[in-house]
């Protein structure tokens, strides 16, 4: 019974991590009700942090969230095997080629066409993740970019001055947003070698 209810709550996260992830990309109407929605939680942060000081914490919230759900939910030594397996092939591949073993080249491509196949385990994998992740970063993005394009904010920027952060860096990439990433960054790699994740045990 329990194994079938965390079965069905796991299928129920990433049907609603799909829908929120796809759903935001052909629906800015889906964007702003979910950012409105996320309000009600968030909306006090501001009167009680400076907006950069709220940006961190968002950023570190979800940071540590992103990594534990990475650690749960992916195979790491499946993951680590395979980059050995791919690196091993490729050299292999190269002394082979260099010594002009015919034969041992192609097997070796014999098996590298195999490794393709167990590329889709991979995707599929790293994929599920996204999902889960969705569930906390895309409301917490969508009532960022709400509430900054409903208010006017500066910050100082080292070598760059004062910006507003509604304004962009470069291309479609916004001040707001380098922000955000320049914090959570660094948490994340805090948080990713205090929990082993990415390395073989």
């Amino acid at each position: 019974m329990s194994s079938r209810l965390t079965k069905t709550l796991d299928s129920l996260a990433l049907a609603v991590g799909f829908f929120l992830f796809f759903g935001i990309m052909v629906s800015g109407d889906l964007r702003h009700q979910i950012g409105i929605a996320t309000g009600y939680v968030l909306g006090s942060l501001p009167a009680i942090l400076p907006f950069h000081v709220v940006l961190f914490v968002l950023a570190a919230v979800t940071g540590l969230y992103a990594s534990l759900i990475q650690k749960y939910t992916m195979d790491w030594d499946f993951l680590m095997r395979q980059q050995e397996k791919m690196k091993r092939v490729q050299r292999d591949m190269k002394e082979a080629q260099l010594a002009g073993d015919q034969t041992k080249l192609q097997q070796l491509q014999a098996e590298q066409m195999k490794m393709v196949s167990e590329q889709g385990k991979m995707m599929q994998m790293q994929f599920k993740p996204m999902l889960y992740i969705g569930l906390i970063s895309i409301p917490i993005f969508a009532w960022a970019y709400i509430y900054i394009s409903q208010h006017t904010m500066t910050m100082t920027f080292p070598f760059w001055g004062t910006h507003n952060i509604n304004t962009t860096v470069i291309g479609p990439i916004l001040f707001w947003y380098y922000w955000y990433f320049v914090c959570s960054l660094p948490v994340s790699q805090i948080i990713r070698k205090a929990l082993n994740i990415g390395v073989m045990s």
